[in-house]
């Protein structure tokens, strides 16, 4: 998308306000209705959704983006530890909507839900998504099946990979670069943050031969809620606040090589560090590059011009312009942009996104929506949360 259509966009466009002939003429297909129950009122909607995990970050703001959504209704909720809550005990701003109550993942009745986001813990979901039904498309918001090799996820996550078979029909949901395939999958492993934020501008680049792959660094930093909700000393508020640091240095890269590597037919290595930011949402990626012989900065311009003017969420700012976290936030955007650096034959690249939207929510809600049939933007047109 271009920064002059992200400017102007309308964001009446794909709500629920069309009569069912314009659905059947807009997605191509008639909406086959089913009723959604939740606390004493009933609504109609086209598929029902499960969340695993609805206490987590990620879960919640599923949650939030459904609530806009006028084809998919939330059918199930889960949290073992909450089990039996209402979800307005766990997360008092989803108190308006009219949810079902929390319940273990043990009682969870699956036979009237047709897709669910699993919002689990990495490294709990992979026994979980085995034992669901065959029937239920799935969308995976852990790291348990975006690794193609079960031998690198051991390495990485130090345990075995405990459903190598269904590994096998894994498809890795970075949305843009791979559509087609995520519009027949059965189970989409959704993208990290920062892979997502990282892949979005190199993958077009390294795929046009426009830079080098021997010399990526990145230096990116996300805001507190990238590390989850659990209880942990290093995220209280005095430990975080009016300071920066790095972690998992030289330990977070793995997800993101799989993905530049595919679009080099090559080895990639970079070198990567991530950064703690004292903020609760927001990413911003810094990548520096060499370009390959010949290439002049427009070049690498022109060609993410070319990849991403026709797409829904990636935008390409104007020359100069520089793209700030608050420009995304609550948003399932991406936005991008291209300077020189100062040592001739480098460049600079910054990417911001919404790390629990784009980076992880959002694009999960991209993906289902491809899944199911549905134009990829329904149910996500938000404008950035600002001031």
């Amino acid at each position: 998308m271009s920064a002059t259509a992200f400017s102007s966009i309308c964001f009446n466009r794909g709500h629920c306000w069309m009569n069912k002939d314009l659905r059947k003429q807009r997605y191509g297909k008639p909406p086959v209705k089913c009723l959604i129950k939740s606390g004493n009122t009933t609504s109609q909607k086209t598929v029902r959704v499960g969340v695993l995990g609805a206490s987590g970050y990620t879960g919640s703001e599923v949650l939030r983006l459904l609530a806009n959504h006028p084809e998919f209704g939330v059918a199930l909720l889960t949290a073992d530890r909450k089990a039996g809550q209402p979800i307005s005990s766990v997360f008092p701003h989803l108190g308006p909507q009219d949810l079902p109550d929390l319940i273990a993942i043990k009682d969870a009745n699956f036979s009237d839900v047709d897709a669910v986001f699993c919002c689990l813990p990495h490294g709990t979901t992979q026994e979980i998504i085995k034992g669901l039904p065959k029937h239920l498309k799935i969308v995976d918001l852990s790291a348990d099946f975006r690794l193609k090799d079960i031998s690198e996820y051991e390495e990485w996550y130090g345990q075995p990979h405990r459903a190598p078979d269904l590994q096998k029909e894994a498809i890795y949901g970075l949305t843009e670069a791979l559509r087609e395939e995520i519009k027949n999958a059965r189970l989409v492993a959704n993208p990290g943050c920062y892979p997502t934020s990282i892949q979005l501008p190199l993958v077009p680049l390294i795929k046009a031969n426009l830079i080098q792959i021997s010399n990526i660094i990145i230096d990116a930093k996300s805001g507190v809620s990238g590390a989850g909700r659990s209880a942990k000393e290093n995220l209280l508020f005095t430990e975080v606040t009016e300071g920066i640091n790095s972690y998992g240095v030289t330990r977070h890269r793995h997800e993101i090589e799989q993905g530049l590597t595919d679009a080099a037919s090559a080895k990639v290595t970079v070198s990567f560090t991530p950064h703690l930011i004292p903020m609760s949402r927001g990413m911003q990626s810094t990548i520096y590059v060499e370009m390959a012989p010949g290439v002049r900065i427009e070049d690498l311009y022109e060609q993410l011009k070319l990849s991403y003017e026709d797409e829904k969420f990636v935008v390409l700012l104007e020359n100069g312009v520089i793209p700030r976290t608050h420009s995304v936030k609550g948003t399932n955007y991406c936005l991008i942009n291209v300077f020189p650096d100062r040592i001739p034959g480098r460049a600079i690249i910054i990417s911001v996104i919404d790390n629990l939207v784009k980076g992880a929510s959002g694009q999960a809600l991209q993906n289902l929506n491809l899944i199911m049939g549905f134009p990829e933007n329904l149910g996500l047109h938000y404008l950035p949360l600002f001031p």
